[in-house]
């Protein structure tokens, strides 16, 4: 009894004496935590023993001097505690039932310490899940969007939540945030769940929304961006007119009726000259083939509202052209002739003619055909991607009529005879050469022209005639042909004549160069007569010498006798 009152006594002196405040120690949940005593400040010298307690489990560890460590075997730290030899308490697979205040008391032989140490126990919470989520959200009503929880924390982790990584800020009206802790039972570790209602506006479509998890003990971790679709109602409807550009007779056109919405209306009203046409999952109507019948006011309206509509003027454009001469045209060589084109259209339009590859002024007009003008003729109208061609054959015809009948030597004994000759349609020729046997050629019909050809060995004078004719009529010239020995006593006559005509040539222009001599030699005498009249007058003497004067008048004697 004295030994015992004499212990408690030296404890109460003891807590009197400790430093007020208490140590605390932190610990991962499900690590290893080493619990120190007196900071590890404790000697071992003259220490009797050392207890480990806490006031909810009792003595958890008895170490004496000189004696291994007991640990009660009703205890939940069995298997579980071990003392260092600085007399830490080390606990292995610490729990929240862990978190107390542990408290090492040292027995020495002359006092009795008590040093409390209080253990904390955090766990990082696990990534933040979805639940709940919706996919639309309405402009102008509160809808909730999504819950977001986390688990396994200790302490208990916060959630916010964020728009476009923007805080989002509770108002209780556009947004709320509704947030719980729930502790499990078991492991008294905390789930934190939040959930955001939220008003739209049309700025938040393609917004992102994430929530993020917050703890003192880990970084902040985010959630999977979250898009809503972001419904509102119609506001303006626009009709469009496809394709774009000037609707043409033919054309099949699309009537196109677009609302704001969304999502988008199914269901259109369309105006078609007055007449309502309501289309069901589309937003087109087609008009096939139109004509300028169709041109007018077009309309569309949404079905549920039909206030709100739109409209737009279309103007189908057409061409009309009549050409006055298609197909195959015949006309008389000299005839006049003119083309018209009669244009009906919605527009300014451009006209093009051509003839081949000649590029002609207007629609074709002739004061006189000529064989030239045959050809085909192509005119074309355009207008704002319209076009109308036409085309016409002209085929200029005339009586055959021979422009030229010539004959010309070829080898040998031949005679080579052309016979040129217009005419349309293509004549055909008839050479009469009295029995003399012939070889017939002929060039090609071009513009009305053609030459035939035909080469004779006459034996003797043959007239030749040369006939062509078509269906209009016939053209007949003849020309007289003489045989070679005859061509050959004229070519020797023509030779001699020839040579007399180039004699008489010849002595012509020498008596005209005698003559002139005579006369210039005749001035000159004249001249130096008077010459020397003048001075004999005036009793000067004459410019130069005798002999000059003398050289003078060799030269002129000299010219005079040439």
């Amino acid at each position: 009894m004295q030994r015992t009152a004499f212990l408690t006594c030296l404890l109460t002196v003891s807590l009197m004496n400790q430093v007020s405040g208490l140590e605390t120690v932190t610990g991962k949940y499900g690590d290893t935590v080493e619990i120190p005593c007196n900071r590890g400040l404790v000697s071992d010298e003259g220490v009797t023993f050392v207890k480990w307690k806490s006031d909810k489990d009792g003595n958890i560890l008895v170490k004496h001097t000189g004696q291994n460590a007991t640990i009660p075997n009703d205890g939940n730290y069995k298997n579980r505690v071990s003392i260092k030899k600085d007399f830490g308490l080390v606990i292995t697979q610490v729990s929240l039932a862990d978190q107390k205040t542990f408290t090492c008391m040292v027995v020495a032989a002359d006092d009795i310490l008590e040093y409390p140490v209080q253990l904390v126990i955090y766990k990082t919470p696990l990534q933040p899940q979805i639940a709940n989520l919706t996919t639309a959200m309405e402009i102008g009503k509160l809808t909730t969007l999504a819950e977001c929880h986390t688990e396994g924390a200790n302490p208990a982790a916060n959630i916010t939540w964020f728009k476009n990584k923007t805080p989002l800020i509770a108002d209780g009206t556009a947004v709320k945030i509704t947030s719980d802790v729930a502790v499990d039972k078991a492991t008294g570790l905390s789930t934190t769940n939040s959930k955001l209602e939220y008003t739209a506006v049309k700025e938040d479509i393609n917004s992102k929304f994430t929530c993020q998890v917050q703890h003192i003990k880990s970084a902040n971790m985010d959630s999977s961006p979250l898009v809503f679709t972001v419904n509102y109602p119609s506001e303006t409807v626009s009709f469009h007119v496809l394709p774009d550009g000037p609707v043409k007779e033919g054309d099949n056109v699309t009537l196109k009726c677009m609302a704001d919405g969304n999502p988008p209306p199914t269901r259109y009203n369309f105006y078609i000259k007055g007449e309502k046409k309501t289309v069901e999952k589309s937003n087109i109507f087609i008009l096939s083939n139109v004509t300028r019948q169709n041109t007018g006011e077009y309309k569309c309206s949404l079905v549920d509202n039909e206030k709100l509509a739109a409209s737009k003027n279309i103007t189908v454009e057409y061409l009309d052209v009549i050409f006055s001469t298609t197909g195959k045209v015949s006309k008389k060589l000299g005839e006049s002739f003119d083309t018209t084109i009669d244009i009906k259209a919605s527009g300014k339009t451009e006209t093009f003619c051509k003839k081949g590859s000649e590029k002609l002024v207007g629609p074709p007009k002739f004061a006189s055909l000529k064989y030239t003008d045959t050809g085909v003729y192509e005119c074309v109208v355009t207008m704002l991607g319209l076009k109308k061609t036409q085309t016409f054959d002209l085929n200029v015809h005339g009586q055959p009529v021979i422009r030229s009948l010539t004959k010309k030597r070829g080898d040998g004994t031949n005679k080579i005879l052309s016979c040129e000759a217009e005419g349309s349609p293509k004549p055909t020729v008839q050479w009469i050469t009295n029995g003399t046997e012939v070889k017939i050629q002929e060039s090609e019909h071009v513009n009305g022209k053609i030459t035939y050809y035909i080469t004779v060995s006459p034996r003797a004078n043959v007239t030749v005639s040369c006939t062509v004719s078509n269906d209009l009529g016939s053209d007949t010239r003849s020309i007289d042909v003489s045989s070679l020995v005859e061509d050959v006593t004229m070519d020797k006559q023509d030779q001699s004549e020839d040579y007399g005509d180039q004699t008489a040539l010849a002595v012509g222009i020498v008596v005209g160069l005698m003559l002139a001599a005579l006369l210039i030699g005749l001035a000159y005498w004249l001249y130096m007569k008077k010459f020397r009249q003048g001075s004999w007058k005036t009793g000067e003497k004459e410019d130069g010498s005798a002999e000059e004067s003398k050289k003078l008048e060799e030269n002129q004697s000299q010219k005079a006798e040439v």
